[in-house]
């Protein structure tokens, strides 16, 4: 009966108390396969997602982006930052619903197709060493393989959107009935913090610094 009302209410009143169910915990020592994807999913493939970023921020420095692509390509990574974040969020906070899944299908193709055109605009410009190539595979596929874990947590909600989605709650971002715990969540967030936005912030200030002295050096 408290889901159902739950269900019945505006959704922006829903997201006030979006914190107010149970909190959705894997059971330790649990191996079905759906705690198994879950815990991988959760533990293994979002916390994974670091590492290549932290190391591709580390090649684009060692390449000197700030004197060579420069603003144009750093502004190209904060975009496909925002194109797997945006998903990222969205399946950590709401329901896993058509509308989720389709956000994070759609995001992923565009993820895809900004990385072809990230390493179009980088190698014209500066030398995109294999290593930096093979780190980019990481940062492709990872997108790829949270939606496919996801869409196995979900296949329920795969066959509604296969099918249209016909019920109320189909196309709208509603908080999820069993949110993530509090710990987890704010784990996640200091991790993109410290690994994604600061480094990659960093970055654009270096090359917002480095094209406006070559402007100021630049004859008039």
């Amino acid at each position: 009966m408290h889901l159902r009302l739950r269900r019945r209410r505006p959704t922006l009143t829903r997201w006030q108390h979006w914190r107010s169910g149970p909190a959705l915990r894997t059971p330790r020592g649990a191996d079905d396969v759906e705690n198994a994807n879950r815990r991988f999913l959760l533990y293994g493939v979002l916390p994974l997602w670091f590492v290549p970023a932290v190391a591709d921020w580390m090649m684009h420095r060692r390449s000197d982006i700030e004197h060579t692509s420069g603003v144009r390509e750093s502004a190209v990574h904060a975009l496909m930052m925002t194109e797997a974040g945006v998903p990222v969020v969205a399946g950590l906070t709401a329901k896993v619903n058509p509308l989720v899944l389709s956000l994070m299908g759609g995001a992923a193709v565009a993820h895809g197709a900004t990385a072809l055109w990230d390493v179009s605009l980088a190698t014209d410009k500066r030398e995109v060493r294999p290593v930096e190539q093979h780190i980019h595979s990481f940062l492709e596929v990872l997108p790829l393989t949270a939606a496919a874990f996801t869409t196995c947590l979900h296949w329920d909600q795969v066959r509604e959107a296969l099918r249209g989605g016909g019920r109320a709650d189909d196309w709208k971002l509603v908080p999820k009935q069993r949110p993530l715990s509090a710990g987890y969540l704010g784990a996640i967030a200091a991790g993109v913090g410290l690994c994604v936005v600061l480094p990659y912030a960093e970055e654009m200030i270096r090359c917002v610094r480095a094209r406006r002295d070559h402007d100021a050096d630049a004859p008039r």
